[in-house]
């Protein structure tokens, strides 16, 4: 089902506001927020450098930025990169579509909630080398969105750091314990924007650990945006406790998914694991096709 049926299905409004025609003056943007980063440094504040990604030449939508930050702090000490970006390129007349993959899903949700309601100085879109633009005068509150892709999102954390197998120090695997996680901040307060969930299912064996079906680093119950844990799979599959259904309706077990948040894709083919492995791989694969497609 297309983004735009699944907004005439689920809100009318909403649906009426994607079919506007723009304003002639506004410049789009493409964010592209990185998760869990412990090997190769991406260099935060600078929006070209898309080596988490893959090949910077790639198409990933409108006037593409990357949105880095140090991929092993706690989701609250490093969210004010996610915040710079988004007052940089969502503000006056400026509007994002942005794309989140693992943390970075705890990112964007993160920012929404706890400061998408406050008032947001409009900045010019030309950053220094820190990440921050000038200010371009007057003020707005929150930022300007479209939606928000989500390639297999932590905003549900992970089994895999409930049991410490990731065995590093870093902050941000003690924030993706999955109570923690559920606890950061809350889920249901997107500002009315809404999270479109690309789950994958290429799992192995030694991610059994995780609830359901999942893609070696993250479950269902997290990259389907239900608001409790548990264990979600494909159709047809009787080992778990129910069903991850595709659009904004509870799981066939009666399982909610947070406000907003809607499954895109649930890979029945179980053909996507969680790593873009230097190639805008796994995942993220149909996230990118998805904003060259809709994010124009």
């Amino acid at each position: 089902m297309s983004r735009a049926s699944l907004l005439l299905a689920f809100t009318p409004l909403a649906a009426a506001a994607l079919l506007v025609a723009p304003d002639a003056s506004a410049t789009n943007f493409s964010l592209w927020i990185h998760g869990r980063n412990t090997g190769t440094a991406t260099k935060a504040g600078n929006y070209t450098d898309f080596s988490y990604w893959g090949s910077s030449g790639t198409a990933a939508g409108v006037n593409k930025k990357a949105v880095n930050w140090d991929g092993k702090s706690r989701i609250s000490e490093q969210n004010y990169r996610i915040r710079d970006a988004l007052d940089c390129y969502c503000t006056g007349s400026n509007w994002c579509y942005i794309a989140a993959h693992s943390a970075g899903d705890a990112q964007i949700g993160y920012a929404l909630a706890e400061f998408g309601g406050s008032s947001r100085s409009i900045k010019n879109a030309t950053p220094a080398s820190n990440g921050t633009c000038g200010n371009a005068g007057g003020t707005q509150t929150g930022w300007n969105i479209k939606w928000v892709d989500v390639a297999s999102g932590a905003g549900g954390g992970s089994e895999l750091a409930n049991i410490g197998a990731w065995a590093v120090s870093d902050k941000l695997t003690d924030d993706l314990k999955t109570a923690t996680m559920r606890g950061l901040y809350d889920h249901n307060q997107t500002r009315g924007k809404w999270f479109y969930m690309f789950a994958g299912a290429k799992g192995t064996l030694y991610s059994g650990t995780l609830a359901g079906q999942d893609d070696e680093a993250v479950g269902y119950h997290s990259t389907g945006g239900v608001s409790v844990e548990g264990s979600f799979c494909n159709p047809g599959d009787l080992l778990c406790g129910g069903t991850l259904t595709t659009g904004s309706g509870a799981t066939s077990n009666n399982k909610a998914k947070w406000s907003f948040h809607s499954v895109l894709l649930r890979d029945d083919a179980e053909q996507y694991n969680h790593y873009a492995n230097g190639a805008w791989g796994g995942i993220i694969a149909p996230v990118r096709a998805d904003m060259v497609a809709d994010a124009l």
